[in-house]
């Protein structure tokens, strides 16, 4: 279901076009998908399209814009992402629109096509050599979003200390027994950040919450998001790899599995003051789901 435009933010649309591209005389806007930020799309009358990015009301507590940047400009070097023409200190942002883009889903990324597709993409990213300075440390961020959530009064889970000191378990384990490097990541790999253009090149949008990370949290991401079988994520895992993966990259991946089910229970809930019970429920799927996984673990 198509999201309803926000009249106050027509205006805005209206003078970031005008600033960036000299024009805002659009023939067709329509709002896109998203957790957070309101994004429109425009076309003009000649056939030129653009992106334009509104960014969400309580986003600064969570994302640091030039951060974003910087992790934004070099996916568009790598020729992973759409071409940035504008962004903004307040993260407003606008890019040209890929054409004749399809946005993927669950379904479309358990392919063996499109999982390919973003193995490559992710080797190019994370084998670039780049230093973004960007960090994103996990278990720092999710102290971070604690004491919003402790700041905002928001209702924690009961066994939520018994959830944490199982993960912060599996994690020292892992930790000791894996070369764990830190590269450049997308960390938000969501299925409708995968953009298909043409039915032959694939791009990878939105770079909120990118910086400097393990590689394999990036794979374990579109794994939970795609809901992959062990079949799919041996696929993933091989063609990321060059080869088969071996036990101790079995141990990595589905560790961070469970980081990325843990952090973003974590975010969701600093987002309950703003969006609401659909974002209670999104943190408790999420938090159901690391309690599944931690049982296979342990």
């Amino acid at each position: 279901m198509a999201k309803e435009i926000v009249q106050e933010d027509l205006c805005r649309v209206r003078n970031l076009l005008d600033e960036v591209i000299g024009k805002s005389d659009y023939s067709e806007i329509s709002r896109m998908g998203g957790l957070t930020n309101r994004t429109y799309k425009v076309k003009f009358a000649d056939g030129e399209g653009y992106v334009v990015r509104i960014p969400g009301e309580g986003t600064e507590e969570l994302i640091v814009r030039g951060n974003e940047k910087i992790s934004t400009e070099l996916a568009c070097r790598l020729g992973i992402d759409a071409e940035l023409l504008y962004f903004g200190s307040d993260g407003s942002k606008v890019t040209r629109l890929i054409p004749n883009a399809v946005t993927m889903s669950a379904e479309s990324m358990r392919s063996r096509e499109h999982i390919v597709k973003a193995a490559a993409v992710f080797k190019k990213l994370h084998a670039s050599g780049e230093d973004t300075g960007v960090p994103f440390e996990v278990f720092d961020m999710a102290g971070g979003y604690e004491k919003i959530i402790s700041d905002k009064n928001v209702d924690m889970y009961d066994d939520y200390s018994d959830v944490k000191a199982a993960v912060m378990k599996i994690k020292a384990e892992v930790d000791s027994i894996c070369n764990i490097k830190k590269v450049p990541c997308h960390n938000d790999a969501l299925c409708e950040n995968w953009v298909m253009s043409g039915g032959d090149r694939m791009y990878l949008i939105d770079w909120e919450y990118a910086g400097m990370n393990d590689g394999i949290w990036d794979l374990a991401d579109v794994s939970i998001e795609a809901s992959y079988e062990r079949s799919h994520d041996e696929m993933f895992l091989t063609e990321y790899l060059g080869r088969k993966p071996e036990e101790a990259d079995w141990k990595h991946f589905q560790a961070n599995k469970l980081y990325v089910d843990y952090l973003w229970t974590l975010w969701a809930k600093t987002r309950v003051p703003y969006d609401g019970q659909p974002m209670e429920d999104w943190a408790c799927e999420r938090y159901e789901r690391l309690k599944r996984n931690l049982k296979t673990c342990i």
